[in-house]
């Protein structure tokens, strides 16, 4: 695969890298991973305040990783594309061949 063009890293960054920049943005998609949830069973099962899900959700909507879908007065949660799932995964093995390569290094 050829290198990519700076311009299309740089989206890249501002639409996806950022919006995983923060640890509890990580478990939200995690939790959405298994079913579409509303916030406040998000908030209980992630043990986080509801506004802070709240927060983290829109910017994960506004970066287009979750979509809603209206259930009467509430609205409900789910992944847009499950594959960031994946990526998710693989970055996770990534880090941890990479602590095992450095604990190697440090025996």
């Amino acid at each position: 695969m050829a290198v990519p063009q700076l311009e299309e890293l740089d989206l890249l960054h501002a639409n996806i890298c950022q919006a995983l920049g923060d640890p509890k943005r990580i478990q939200i998609l995690y939790a959405l991973h298994g079913e579409p949830r509303y916030v406040s069973a998000l908030a209980d099962d992630l043990r986080m305040p509801q506004p802070t899900v709240s927060r983290h959700l829109q910017v994960l909507r506004q970066r287009a990783l979750v979509q809603t879908e209206r259930d009467g007065q509430t609205v409900v949660y789910s992944l847009t594309d499950t594959r960031i799932i994946d990526v998710l995964n693989t970055m996770r093995l990534i880090l941890r061949d990479s602590l095992d390569r450095q604990a190697n290094v440090l025996a």
